[in-house]
């Protein structure tokens, strides 16, 4: 009987300790801090919906890390802790991903949570100009001719960040020599959309390409909008890292980024959603 009595006690302690390892682990499971890669042309949507998405996921709390594509893929490629990634581009997320055609990943990179990857929102690269419209640039057919004929400074992002990439485009369709260009002092550089928006609101430019998002944030003044045969789709991917250590967690959130909630947040800014 005191045998009996004995084992019932330890099996009793066992189930407390067990029932109390479950209570911890449940615990630390109720906080998430989650990392998220931005492009820096989603910066004031993505802030604004993470105040909202705190009523959706009050234990999950969004860090983010905004700027150029290009360097947030060069920093989730060298290890930072990145458990979700929204590129303005897909040559940037194409690079981490190891289903992507091996000529664009040409370092076999496998960054990509297989079966989260999306494409998430459609943007346009506008030419703006600062107040006044000084140079009286009208589109860019007319900012093609100055450019060759008279003395106009013109912004756009590096040729390493997506909105430099599509403006890139947009000088070629025109049969514009940006080398030429730029060492005759006509163009000047962003590493980011933001330094870009940022020089043409302080009339440091006579203009420059940035996306509409940005132009409207910035309260800037758009002249003409590119075409699809200038510079192609402007489409930002969006996937769960396969290195995240929350990934059920970042899957919810890019959830919630399709709802209505969050699209009219996107909306009201000249976003529009690329995956309906």
């Amino acid at each position: 009987m005191k045998n009996v009595r004995f084992l019932a006690t330890v099996l009793l302690l066992v189930l407390c300790v067990s029932a109390c390892s479950r209570g911890k682990v449940s615990t630390a499971a109720e906080n998430v801090e989650l990392v998220v890669f931005g492009a820096a042309s989603m910066t004031e949507t993505l802030q604004r919906i993470a105040e909202l998405y705190t009523k959706t996921a009050p234990n999950v709390k969004l860090v983010f890390n905004f700027d150029s594509s290009g360097t947030l893929k060069t920093q989730i490629q060298e290890g930072a802790k990145c458990d979700v990634f929204i590129s303005a581009g897909q040559l940037q997320m194409n690079q981490l991903d190891i289903a992507a055609n091996p000529s664009v990943n040409v370092d076999k990179l496998d960054f990509v949570l297989a079966g989260t990857r999306f494409d998430f929102l459609e943007n346009r690269v506008t030419l703006c100009v600062p107040r006044g419209n000084p140079a009286g640039i009208s589109s860019f057919a007319d900012l093609a001719d100055k450019l060759v004929n008279e003395d106009i400074l013109f912004a756009m992002g590096n040729s390493d960040v997506p909105v430099g990439q599509y403006t890139q485009r947009i000088l070629a369709f025109f049969d514009l020599d940006e080398r030429a260009l730029a060492n005759n002092g006509k163009i000047t550089y962003g590493s980011n959309v933001k330094e870009v928006t940022t020089q043409v609101a302080e009339a440091s430019v006579n203009c420059g390409t940035v996306y509409c998002t940005d132009a409207f944030s910035a309260g800037l003044e758009i002249v003409d909008y590119a075409t699809a045969e200038m510079c192609g789709q402007v489409i930002y991917p969006a996937a769960v890292m396969k290195p995240s250590t929350n990934p059920e967690a970042a899957q919810a959130f890019l959830d919630y980024l399709k709802t209505n909630e969050a699209m009219a947040v996107f909306e009201n800014v000249g976003f529009a959603a690329a995956w309906k």
